[in-house]
């Protein structure tokens, strides 16, 4: 009789080893097992009610403080898309900015009502703007504003990218195209406040995306004008209002920097603004707002900072004090310690 106890795989009875199976289990590390020394504390009750306690304390103060700069701060808001518009045509706003023959000049009077410390900024504010839709946001071509060699612009610029005649727009681009080109002049008692525009881009955008040596060339010469003209012997690094205005807001009302006006203004000093009403928000449901604006130590006016401070900790200091209530009033003995497991086994598992 055949031996029931051979082999009786393929290729001779030479008894060859089984093939060892394949693991996945993963190679062994304290590392990757979690098992490396580490601090694990005990959020005893004491530890939690110092912690917001501490959080309370600290984060009030910073809260009482960014709240009072804010309030420090003196802002003059003014809508003029409206009442810059005849009350003749003022249901057709787009055809009045549209009409190359109306006049545009507007003038304001805005009272100041607090003393207003230079320099104080002027901002443009505009709402319902998407400047962070994606087609708007490509629509440029940062090797043509930083070279004159790659005046030849790239397909991200179109519809405006050439003119009629085949030459490439310098800045090309649906951006640097809708320029915001209203414009502001200062007055107070028939003095004339002058507005510095130098230095209100940031220094990175000047240096870093802009030419010295790239010049304007054919913008704003097809027959739809988008906004401002550009004056083609000044080259980009120093046209600061297109700088501006190409960097897009995230949000669709942003307010953006015009320039700075240099001298006190007193209270009870009335400004007179005569505005030049160019841009076209009326087509899209926008409005426009001049604002002048002085700053703190944290910036413009803006109480979001202060009262986030001081909700965060007021609600901790609230949290600790009914965790004291409770835990007086209701005492609760706490685990003994000795039985987690990474107290039972220095390598992290029961036993």
């Amino acid at each position: 009789m055949a031996d029931r106890g051979g082999t009786s795989s393929g290729g001779g009875g030479n008894g060859a080893p089984e093939l060892a199976k394949k693991s996945r289990k993963p190679k062994y590390s304290r590392f990757s097992q979690q098992e490396l020394p580490a601090c694990k504390p005990i959020l005893t009750p004491g530890w939690v009610i110092t912690a917001f306690i501490s959080i309370g304390v600290i984060f009030i103060p910073i809260g009482l403080a960014s709240l009072f700069a804010s309030q420090r701060v003196v802002e003059i808001v003014d809508r003029y898309d409206r009442d810059c518009i005849p009350r003749n045509v003022s249901d057709d706003g787009v055809g009045f900015i549209e009409d190359a023959k109306a006049n545009k000049t507007c003038v304001r009077t805005l009272t100041v009502q607090k003393q207003m410390k230079s320099p104080i900024y002027v901002y443009y504010q505009i709402s319902n703007f998407y400047q962070n839709h994606r087609r708007y946001v490509k629509s440029r071509d940062d090797k043509q504003l930083w070279s004159p060699k790659n005046e030849r612009s790239s397909s991200d610029c179109k519809p405006e990218d050439f003119t009629s005649n085949g030459q490439p727009i310098i800045p090309c681009g649906l951006i640097a195209w809708s320029m915001f080109n209203d414009t502001y002049k200062f007055s107070v008692k028939d003095k004339v406040l002058e507005v510095n525009k130098k230095g209100i881009a940031w220094k990175s955008d000047r240096e870093h995306k802009f030419g010295s040596d790239v010049y304007p060339k054919n913008f704003q010469s097809g027959a739809l004008i988008g906004g401002a003209k550009l004056n083609s012997s000044i080259p980009l690094s120093q046209q600061e209002d297109l700088i501006v205005w190409m960097r897009p807001a995230a949000l669709p009302t942003f307010r953006k920097l015009y320039g700075k006006i240099e001298v006190d203004l007193e209270p009870n000093d009335n400004i007179t603004v005569i505005i030049e009403n160019n841009y076209n928000t009326y087509s899209f449901g926008g409005n426009k707002k001049l604002v002048l604006s002085t700053t703190s130590w944290m910036g413009g006016k803006n109480d979001f900072l202060g009262v986030a401070y001081l909700t965060i900790g007021g609600l901790c200091l609230f949290l600790a004090i009914s965790f004291i209530l409770v835990y007086v009033l209701k005492p609760r003995p706490l685990g003994d310690p000795s039985y987690l497991s990474w107290n039972r086994n220095a390598a992290g598992h029961l036993n």
